[in-house]
């Protein structure tokens, strides 16, 4: 909390655009690492492959501690966070025009630097059009090129059929939220327009059906609440929180808001108090929420449940 506070402090001041804060930033990442939660039993829940005779070992306390801790870093290191960045801007530069060429043929014909030291992101890649025009690769001709010439394990070519809108629908209905999110990430670069809507109508599926435990202790936690404080649209997941009564993680998302939105009424409020706790989420239900009395309501649920938590 003390890490939000001095990151929060920082911006005072500062203008709307100065004050953003941004996905990878350490503050930012600390809190979205600490409300994605860390539950062992699912980050290595079984997948399904070939069954293997299961390995028993006979351990001490102190090699069981030991073990624990090892499996513990490894479930944080696969919960690293895939980067969340902006749409990358189209590429329509046009190189020369051949009148000459025009009407010679009519397919285009794709010319690529195959070159093994050179990052794809900065290899050349031209396309003369039928009617003699030379251009740049647009960005989807790009990852089909290098795909062909460098292929990546798991992608295609063609994109597969799941990610159609009518597809989607019908997989969000079997909760494999997940396996899409998963599959994208090999799919497309991440800051494709494909990227892009799949993961936000993910996030809206998840939002609009309230099923935001689907991706708890995954690494796609962070980003859904990451979309939806950006689109200032939080409540279901601050409701949900306080229902499983994780009362520090609502927290923590509703500081996450006022990073992200200094200049809100909720943000100037809780600063000039320098509220913590019940008291930024309450600050938050009156000053910002769009549906203040559910997230009241949730909030003295959860005060009421409290007691009689810590008495058993």
């Amino acid at each position: 909390m003390a890490a939000l506070v001095r990151y929060f402090g920082r911006y005072k001041g500062l203008s709307r655009n100065d004050a953003k804060p941004q996905f990878t930033d350490p503050a930012v990442q600390d809190v979205l690492s600490r409300i994605t939660g860390l539950d062992l039993q699912k980050v290595f829940r079984p997948v399904k492959e070939e069954l293997k005779p299961p390995t028993y070992k006979l351990m001490t306390d102190e090699q069981l501690s030991q073990a624990v801790a090892l499996a513990t870093e490894q479930a944080r290191k696969l919960l690293r966070m895939p980067p969340v960045l902006p749409e990358r801007k189209p590429i329509t530069d046009v190189l020369s025009e051949e009148k000459l060429l025009d009407g010679m043929d009519t397919a285009k014909y794709a010319f690529t630097d195959i070159s093994y030291d050179i990052p794809h992101r900065e290899r050349f890649i031209v396309v003369r059009e039928p009617n003699g025009i030379l251009r740049k690769a647009t960005w989807e001709e790009r990852d089909r090129l290098v795909q062909v010439y460098f292929p990546r394990a798991g992608r295609k070519i063609s994109a597969q059929l799941v990610f159609k809108e009518e597809n989607l629908k019908m997989v969000f209905s079997q909760d494999r939220h997940e396996n899409v999110l998963d599959l994208s990430l090999v799919q497309f670069e991440p800051d494709s327009s494909e990227s892009i809507r799949v993961h936000a109508a993910t996030y809206e599926d998840l939002d609009k059906h309230g099923k935001y435990e689907l991706l708890r202790s995954t690494r796609h936690f962070g980003g859904m609440a990451w979309y939806l404080l950006n689109a200032r649209r939080a409540d279901g997941l601050l409701v949900d929180m306080l229902k499983r009564e994780l009362l520090q993680d609502a927290v923590d998302l509703v500081s996450l808001f006022h990073m992200l939105h200094p200049h809100s009424e909720s943000a100037q409020e809780a600063a000039g108090q320098q509220a913590t706790g019940a008291d930024l989420l309450k600050i938050y239900a009156q000053k910002e929420s769009q549906r203040s009395g559910y997230v009241e309501l949730a909030l003295q649920a959860y005060e009421q449940r409290a007691p009689k938590s810590r008495a058993e």
